[in-house]
């Protein structure tokens, strides 16, 4: 009985040492961590302020020279380009396609660098769904497609391309 009880004692202190060294120190400046369940949050939030351009859209975090954006469309955007940022997409939702690569037709500046256009033609199409991941080069005309009655949601990283 008593060594029962000694070895009890000894376990609870050996888990008590050892959920201790468990307790992190505060996590250092610029560290975040969206959980899936916050990003579905956010998802179901989006889809209810959708824009004239059929798409609803916030900052995450902005660390200066780069940044996570939320984006959810439902249905086509129109084409873009960004001379010196490379777009990293992690497709949270939906389904879509990404035109790729072509000749922006209605091509105008919106900032240095930045270009939207009225439609890509003769660019690759790729299916998307959730689960994605897509490394899109700068520079490279780039439009998401959603099919009518759908959406799409993806969590988006902007970060500057080496010169």
């Amino acid at each position: 009985m008593m060594w029962t009880l000694n070895r009890t004692l000894a376990l609870l202190v050996v888990g008590l040492v050892a959920g201790a060294g468990a307790v992190r120190a505060a996590d250092p400046p610029g560290f975040h961590h969206w959980k899936a369940a916050e990003l579905k949050q956010h998802d179901a939030e989006l889809s209810k302020h959708v824009g004239e351009d059929h798409s609803s859209r916030e900052t995450l975090h902005d660390y200066g020279d780069h940044r996570f954006r939320m984006l959810y469309r439902d249905a086509d955007g129109n084409p873009e380009q960004h001379d010196a940022i490379i777009d990293i997409v992690y497709v949270q939702s939906g389904e879509g396609s990404l035109m790729l690569g072509g000749t922006m037709v209605g091509k105008r500046s919106t900032t240095p660098g930045e270009w939207l256009g009225t439609r890509l033609e003769g660019g690759d199409t790729h299916p998307l769904a959730a689960g994605d991941i897509l490394h899109i080069p700068a520079a490279v005309p780039h439009s998401f497609l959603v099919p009518k009655g759908k959406h799409i949601t993806y969590v988006l990283l902007k970060i500057p391309a080496k010169p």
